[in-house]
């Protein structure tokens, strides 16, 4: 089992005067963007304003669709390669009882979700790509500002890490710089953003050999905590706690907090007392949703978190990401061979509404998540473990959750022939 460093990763200082798409943000979307770009004869820049990957992510699961997605892009053998954890199922245990539990054999697409760490999975992209001499990737670059003439957005200013500043002039910029999004702003393309009732906290623990392989929610009253698998040998932990309630619970002290993940999953308290020592070992995530109206201008638009946030609930966050990419890159194939100048924010038009109305359907299921967890009283205990046990119980629970859980997306054929190309040419 190997495993990609940023020491593979294939990048350069150097940045070009002029590009035909520029990518800010060198994440999951942003590296894959680039890559699939660069497979179709597109000149590309990716800039990102971390020097390197050695740097904690949280959105490591792969939903089966994505895994899917990504072996007919060609990824599977570097997947492989590196290692990955898959995910057989979830359950979800409430007040001591099981109350729901769904197999993800069951489903019928044939793939089960993996679990692999980000860095990893950027660095497969980036490696990808680096095939291709019309890609480069950039890092230690931090956006500035946009390069806009007569409303058109032309290009960006970047700030190097010596501190100077380049202007790359570009028929595209795309925002792929996440959920607090400067390219956005720059953009002036507002985001609603709705905050949840609650945070969250995650921590890894070493994972026992004898642990399994499903995910679990097991919560009590409105406390909850997420136990999922992780490669190569641990537990993700993400655990909730009121808005703006993290100085408060760090008031009562570390041991009180161990204490309390203890008292809602028993399993999980020698792991915490052996392994959990303080406060650094944890990592604090403010959850709200994002809605930006536009996505778009004429010469920018935007993906991914950027375009529009969600919860951790279900990890969606980077799967949606995968799937903005791959209905996005034939429609800024077909705008740059077919248009001259800056990209149009019209030829974006049915992108935005095909990838809205998923996002939408996603965040609407986590909403509905987050309130049955935030219940409280015999009453509403009771009755939220009724409604989950009746979902359970469902003789057509698999074919009701498929169309959540697994909604895909048509891949390009040009992308699958180009990643044909690729891997008969590196085998």
């Amino acid at each position: 089992m190997s495993t990609l460093s940023t020491g593979t990763l294939h990048s350069t200082d150097q940045l070009p005067g002029e590009t035909e798409v520029l990518i800010v943000g060198g994440g999951p979307a942003g590296a894959l963007l680039g890559c699939l770009l660069a497979r179709r004869g597109v000149d590309v820049v990716v800039v990102e304003k971390q020097a390197d990957l050695e740097r904690e992510f949280r959105g490591e699961s792969l939903a089966a669709p994505s895994v899917v997605t990504l072996g007919k892009l060609g990824f599977g053998p570097a997947l492989r390669e590196h290692g990955f954890l898959e995910t057989s199922g979830i359950s979800m245990r409430m007040e001591g009882r099981t109350v729901f539990h769904i197999d993800y054999r069951r489903f019928p697409l044939g793939a089960l979700p993996i679990d692999i760490p980000q860095p990893a999975l950027i660095g497969i992209f980036h490696a990808a790509a680096a095939n291709f001499p019309n890609h480069a990737y950039v890092p230690g670059t931090a956006f500035s500002s946009l390069i806009e003439e007569g409303g058109e957005v032309r290009g960006a200013v970047l700030k190097r890490k010596d501190g100077s500043r380049a202007h790359v002039r570009a028929r595209l910029v795309v925002g792929a710089d996440g959920r607090f999004s400067k390219v956005r702003k720059a953009a002036g393309l507002a985001a609603d953003v709705q905050p949840m009732e609650r945070d969250f906290l995650s921590f890894k623990l070493p994972r026992p050999a004898n642990w399994g392989d499903a995910a679990e929610l097991v919560a009590v009253a409105d406390k909850h905590v997420l136990v999922v698998p992780t490669f190569p040998d641990f537990l993700r932990i993400g655990h909730n706690l009121p808005k703006r309630g993290l100085g408060d619970l760090r008031a009562q002290g570390f041991e009180a907090f161990r204490d309390g993940i203890a008292a809602i999953d028993p399993r999980l308290g020698p792991l915490l007392r052996a392994h959990l020592t303080s406060w650094d070992d944890t990592s604090f995530l403010e959850i709200f949703t994002a809605q930006v109206p536009r996505w778009s201008r004429n010469g920018l638009v935007l993906v991914g978190d950027a375009s529009h946030t969600v919860t951790p609930i279900l990890g969606q966050g980077v799967n949606l990401a995968i799937q903005d990419v791959v209905c996005a890159t034939p429609v800024i194939v077909r705008a740059l061979s077919e248009t001259k100048g800056s990209v149009p924010a019209a030829r974006f038009t049915a992108f935005e509404e095909e990838r809205r109305q998923h996002k939408t359907l996603v965040t609407k299921h986590q909403r509905m998540q987050e309130r049955a967890l935030s219940k409280t009283g015999a009453v509403a205990l009771a009755a939220r473990r009724a409604r989950y046990q009746l979902l359970n119980s469902l003789p057509n629970k698999y074919r009701m959750l498929d169309k959540v859980i697994n909604a895909q997306h048509t891949i390009d054929p040009i992308d699958l022939r180009a990643a044909n190309q690729q891997a008969a040419t590196v085998a």
